[in-house]
């Protein structure tokens, strides 16, 4: 017999509104009056229970794909048939193996001094003493250095990738969180749109395929774009062009907007906590790097930009927890509401980055990546890459406090943003000021 939580009673497209247009706040709302878990009724999902509970969690996390797998509303047709957000069972097991290699060890920390390349680039172009919006910025940055540890993109293909992935990325996250319209209505219509942008893009990498094959030089090569078409499942078979393209077009969708839409979170965070602000600063002009790290994990518990993850069960009357769920039914994951858990995190509300000194987070608590056999493959990167941003930023620039309350949430499809887009003012380090630096550094005769 099927047992699930209440609910909120009303209508679907009016929970649809307040998700997208009240990020955050409706989840809040419904655990205050429901407890930790309860149904919802949406357009995308229809009927579908949220839990915050870690127990249950973990348990649905670690449950076999036979009882709860892929929940894949939209993303499959966003990123196609081959993305791992679209495959279940051991398809997706098949390609997550040969899609691990490339986050991890040696290949992993080949990317670093692009990254720092890329973000030494951008910064260069920031105004000194006036506010500006650091989120286009932070998604300059991140696109950049995909464009060339992912595709190993350059030349003409660079420059059009740079031009359509935005663009691409931008309207695939809104479609991601919109139910398919049963007509379709061509060119005129955003889905139509979508296509013509997608043909553009596997057109772009099969040049990009064609033209790594031809060079021959596959071996010295450090792009992924390069491992992939080396690798081979256990019966020695290639990945096909069209999985490829939608491999990469998922470790942009996971890593681009996302990544970077926490590095503006992590400027209207520190901006507002000096204190916090000034440590990271002195931490940075030395070799150390406990507090960033545990910034960066603090930034992403109190302004995680995916709010929720998901699975489809797949077999009747399954237990999870305190429920019995039938076949079909759909989980939902709500990472905010674990994230501001008092039982798990004292005091919530405030920002601590000391709470994550010396200490890492239970991945079943702290799920900014997801969790599970399907937590984000490229977790290591992105946080790699803002770590390698926000100690470049703290380095070479002053970032000024401010007073002002916290920036609104914002939803932009998938991720959610700071509503302003991450403002700043800054003044670049002077020679003078990394002198001050290197003296303080320096031994002291005795």
């Amino acid at each position: 017999m099927t047992t699930l939580p209440p609910g909120p009673s009303t209508p679907r497209l009016m929970q649809a509104v307040a998700a997208l247009t009240k990020p955050g706040r409706g989840f809040s709302r419904a655990r205050e009056r429901y407890g930790d878990a309860f149904t919802i009724n949406s357009p995308l999902f229809g009927r579908a229970l949220v839990i915050s509970d870690a127990g249950e969690i973990k348990q649905l996390f670690q449950a076999g794909a036979d009882i709860a797998d892929n929940l894949e509303p939209n993303l499959g047709r966003v990123l196609g048939p081959g993305s791992l957000f679209a495959l279940a069972g051991d398809e997706h097991r098949k390609q997550r193996k040969l899609l691990v290699p490339p986050f991890h060890g040696r290949r992993l920390a080949a990317y670093e001094q692009i990254m720092e390349q890329e973000t030494l680039r951008e910064f260069a172009t920031w105004p000194h003493n006036r506010q500006f919006e650091t989120l286009p910025s932070m998604m300059r940055i991140t696109i950049n250095i995909i464009l060339r540890t992912v595709f190993g993109a350059e030349g003409a293909e660079f420059e059009q990738l740079r031009d359509l992935l935005p663009r691409l990325g931008k309207l695939g996250s809104l479609l991601a969180v919109l139910p398919v319209p049963r007509v379709d209505w061509g060119r005129w219509s955003p889905w139509g749109r979508f296509r013509l942008m997608r043909e553009e893009y596997d057109a772009i990498i099969e040049r990009l395929i064609a033209k790594a094959e031809r060079d021959g030089d596959l071996d010295n090569r450090e792009d992924i774009l390069a491992l992939l078409l080396q690798s081979r499942y256990d019966d020695g078979t290639a990945m096909s062009h069209r999985d490829i393209a939608d491999q990469l077009l998922t470790l942009l969708s996971a890593g681009h907007e996302t990544t970077a839409t926490t590095l503006a979170w992590a400027v209207e965070r520190l901006r507002r906590h000096p204190d916090v602000l000034r440590d990271l600063t002195e931490e940075a002009r030395t070799d150390g790097k406990t507090l960033l790290e545990a910034s960066i994990l603090e930034i992403q518990r109190t302004r995680p930009v995916i709010d929720m993850v998901g699975r489809r069960i797949r077999t009747d009357q399954a237990r999870l927890g305190r429920w019995t769920l039938p076949a079909g039914m759909t989980v939902l994951v709500s990472i905010g509401l674990i994230h501001q858990d008092p039982a798990l995190f004292p005091d919530p509300q405030r920002f601590d980055p000391y709470r994550f000194v010396g200490t890492k987070p239970d991945l079943y608590q702290w799920i900014p990546f997801g969790g599970g056999t399907r937590r984000c493959i490229g977790a290591a990167f992105a946080t790699m890459e803002m770590s390698v941003v926000l100690r470049t930023l703290l380095r070479e620039w002053d970032l000024a406090p401010t007073t002002l309350p916290d920036e609104p949430w914002h939803s932009r499809g998938i991720a959610t943003a700071p509503a302003k887009g991450g403002l700043a003012i800054v003044r670049k380090r002077t020679l003078l000021d990394q002198h001050a630096t290197r003296s303080a550094d320096a031994p002291t005769a005795s």
